[in-house]
């Protein structure tokens, strides 16, 4: 072989090498980009059942992400009757003890806590909350008006999205918030969105729908492993946790338990072997309990020992 001959292989050779380390290179990118890391974000509803609890009565970590998320924003009237606002919210929770004022004092003394609103929950009033809406540029159009104003007026950081009733389909509840996700981002209202679902097919349909569509304006999913049956072992859990990441691929969805005595994996049976299962895959996107609200009585055990997991350095 002469030398041009030679050279022209080499660099052939050279080229076929690069290019095949710029396709691992970007193979491992990619599997960065969609496989989230184990975090140390803890989430906490707080506010639904009017039980006087504070934020202050609640322990915080000084190591971890904390995010209480006061509970419910809804677009129904305020009145003994409630009914659809078509996008108007109304606050819910317990003003009281969890005020504006409140809300500045404990993200003062604890630099590392965040305020988010949670829209809809299960029930107003005597009835279930139905997502509702007229519209969806009618919807749109209040929900960014009225949500602003609460978010601005309570010194918020976030919103949930805890819709569990729907009068419309999944494709108007997707095209509703995703647009109002867009817009309060987009305007610098909110710096965080999660979203709420459980193992239903009617409720899956339309977060799925959502997740679909606007999935890169939601950081974390809050799925609520608590609504599965009661009993759920640590088995149980991990196949359900595999499952609804492949649902909400690319997610950072967060193991849950309730702590009013409902369902799922509670403590107790092993919500934490299966959390330090979830660790060291390194699928431990973080934690979320509800609610505050019940842990009271008890003193919060729960709480604090799902902070020391999640602060434990990765």
């Amino acid at each position: 072989m002469d030398t041009s001959k030679l050279l022209v292989s080499l660099f052939i050779l050279q080229s076929l090498i690069f290019l095949s380390s710029t396709q691992v290179a970007a193979a491992a990118a990619a599997a960065t980009a969609i496989a989230p890391a184990n975090s140390n974000i803890f989430r906490e509803y707080i506010g639904a059942e009017f039980n006087n609890v504070k934020f202050s009565d609640v322990p915080i970590n000084p190591s971890v992400d904390f995010h209480f998320i006061l509970s419910f924003a809804i677009d129904y009237t305020t009145s003994s009757s409630a009914s659809p606002t078509n996008g108007n919210f109304n606050i819910f929770w317990d003003t009281d003890n969890l005020s504006p004022s409140q809300v500045s004092s404990i993200k003062s003394k604890h630099p590392n806590v965040k305020v988010a609103l949670s829209l809809g929950g299960d029930s107003v009033g005597d009835g279930s909350a139905y997502f509702n809406p007229s519209s969806i540029d009618s919807w749109v159009q209040n929900a960014v008006s009225s949500l602003t104003k609460i978010i601005n007026e309570y010194h918020l950081d976030g919103i949930d999205i805890d819709y569990e009733h729907f009068s419309t389909d999944p494709n108007t509840f997707a095209e509703c918030i995703g647009q109002l996700l867009k817009t309060l981002k987009g305007n610098g209202v909110i710096s965080f969105a999660s979203i709420a679902p459980f193992d239903d097919d009617q409720v899956q349909s339309h977060y799925r729908a959502l997740w679909n569509e606007y999935g890169d304006l939601i950081d974390y999913v809050n799925f609520q492993f608590y609504a599965y049956d009661k009993g759920t072992s640590v088995s149980q859990f991990m196949s359900y946790f595999e499952t609804q990441s492949s649902n909400y691929k690319g997610g950072k969805v967060l193991a849950s338990f309730s702590t009013d005595g409902s369902g799922g994996l509670s403590p107790k049976d092993g919500f934490f072997t299966a959390c330090s299962r979830l660790r060291s895959q390194g699928d431990l996107h973080g934690i979320f309990i509800w609610s505050a609200d019940d842990s009271k009585k008890d003193g919060f055990p729960y709480e604090k020992q799902s902070q020391a997991l999640l602060a434990i350095p990765h």
